[in-house]
């Protein structure tokens, strides 16, 4: 990627103002349009949204996009819509026993909607305050308890000069869909049901009546993530490269030992799918933010401030660098994989623009638009830290994706087409996206959680813009 230095978050108002502008369009034409026996809208097929998929995990993001619209722009009706929509159809995403999406559905629509409250953007009507925070707690409990433990006990750290012995023990993890021999990169961002709910001083109490603490298991987690699912360039396999991301690891259930890494959207266990790398950069710096409202002594049980700290610090640089340094194109947007089987067809794709419309790989906008928010926290993180040319680096990265995607072709104006943020990928290797007469590669379509984290980092670059922040917790 050629990093622009030159950016300000000041210097994209325009563009994120168009974003607000069009999204809000976006939104009233699904909500007009949108049959709810249908199901959830998912992604786009030649324009229009559908619904397919495994498990219902963008229905959060459908009327969480109302909530950040509303927070934009303050226009009423948005808010209106997103209060309604969560409270007619969320209830079963809160005890959802299913899936490892309760970060995503959840936190985007309660979350949001608390959010708000707290923040004084909403008058503060202390009923409406227990009703999120109600469904918040029992989201974090309900996504804890899809837990399984490894083999591994011991101490582990990606940082090679962490003293033996220390670190955080890769001993457990919140399984995915697939079974409870698969973890998923992407479920490091629902961690944030699990922090949110321990925020609020729940515990997901198991057999026995034993209370189990909701962020040491959002901490296990995260460690065996980045122990198994994230390379550190350490030797561990013949295609070991830093920051390199597998989409999925599996275990044997009978021991707990770590089998292989696996891949059910990549092009293969050994390449990076990129948006699992994008849910990798974008959840663990939202993690480190976090751990900075957390008590050291409420991490004294899982190795310690410094260890998870470091965890999650080298775990998100290493994904990062190898975004920036690895495979993403010279504009900032990745291809879906970082070395798919026509990949060297396209040349060296890191000195040229990504092109949507080539014959050989589709691009993944919605991977970019995750990546960016990412990069705009780290390096914030960083920066408040001291370490200015690093923040500086990964913040003026983040810009500069957002700098293309707020712009043609990836922005859609396109009154007829419902979706916001063109040319994302759903599923490559399930053959579900849609392919336009004449092309050979799926392009021209969008997604319901590529259009959510457009948004998303729309208004996080407006606030910072105004001088101010946002997180999730």
């Amino acid at each position: 990627m050629k990093i622009n230095a030159t950016l300000t978050p000041q210097k994209l108002q325009k563009k994120t103002a168009r974003v607000f502008e069009l999204a809000g369009e976006k939104i009233r034409a699904i909500d007009a349009a949108w049959d709810p026996a249908r199901g959830t809208p998912v992604f786009t097929w030649k324009g229009k949204y559908t619904s397919r998929g495994w498990t219902e995990w963008t229905q959060g993001f459908q009327f969480g996009l109302a909530f950040l619209h509303f927070d934009a722009t303050g226009e009423e009706a948005m808010l209106k819509l997103g209060r309604e929509k969560t409270r007619k159809y969320m209830a079963s995403h809160v005890s959802h026993v299913g899936v490892h999406d309760h970060g995503f559905n959840n936190v985007s629509t309660y979350g949001n909607l608390r959010r708000l409250i707290l923040e004084g953007k909403i008058a503060r009507e202390q009923g409406e305050l227990d009703y999120t925070e109600l469904a918040l707690k029992v989201s974090g409990a309900v996504q804890a308890a899809r837990y399984v433990p490894t083999a591994y006990r011991a101490p582990w750290s990606p940082v090679a000069a962490t003293p033996a012995g220390t670190g955080v023990a890769p001993s457990g993890y919140i399984y995915s869909f697939n079974g409870p021999q698969s973890l998923f990169a992407d479920t490091i961002r629902s961690m944030r049901s699990l922090v949110v709910a321990h925020q609020l001083g729940h515990v997901l109490m198991g057999e026995g009546d034993q209370p189990i603490n909701l962020l040491h298991r959002a901490v296990e987690h995260a460690a065996t993530t980045a122990r198994f699912n994230v390379f550190f360039g350490a030797g561990r396999d013949s295609y070991d490269v830093r920051g390199r991301v597998a989409h999925e690891s599996v275990f044997n259930r009978n021991d707990g030992q770590f089998r292989c890494p696996s891949s059910q959207q990549g092009y293969s266990p050994f390449t990076t799918w990129t948006r699992g790398a994008a849910w990798i950069i974008c959840g663990f710096a939202e993690q480190l933010e976090y751990l900075d409202t957390v008590k050291g002594e409420d991490l004294d049980a899982v190795g310690g401030r410094r260890a998870v700290t470091d965890l999650f610090l080298e775990t998100a640089r290493a994904a990062c660098d190898y975004y920036i340094e690895g495979y993403s194109s010279k504009d900032g947007v990745p291809y879906w994989d970082s070395m798919a089987l026509n990949s060297h067809q396209l040349g060296d794709i890191t000195k040229q623009n990504a092109d949507p419309f080539n014959a050989h790989e589709p691009v993944d906008s919605s991977a970019a638009a995750i990546a960016a928010q990412g990069f705009l926290r780290l390096g914030t993180y960083l920066t408040a830290k001291g370490d200015i040319t690093a923040g500086k680096r990964y913040f003026q990265a983040g810009l500069t994706i957002a700098q293309t995607l707020f712009d043609e072709p990836y922005l859609s104006a396109d009154p007829r087409h419902q979706g916001l943020l063109l040319h994302s990928v759903y599923h490559r290797p399930n053959g579900w996206d849609h392919i336009p007469a004449g092309r050979k590669v799926p392009c021209g379509e969008a997604c319901m959680w590529g259009d959510y984290h457009a948004v998303e980092l729309a208004l996080l670059i407006q606030r910072l813009a105004a001088g101010q922040y946002y997180t999730f917790f």
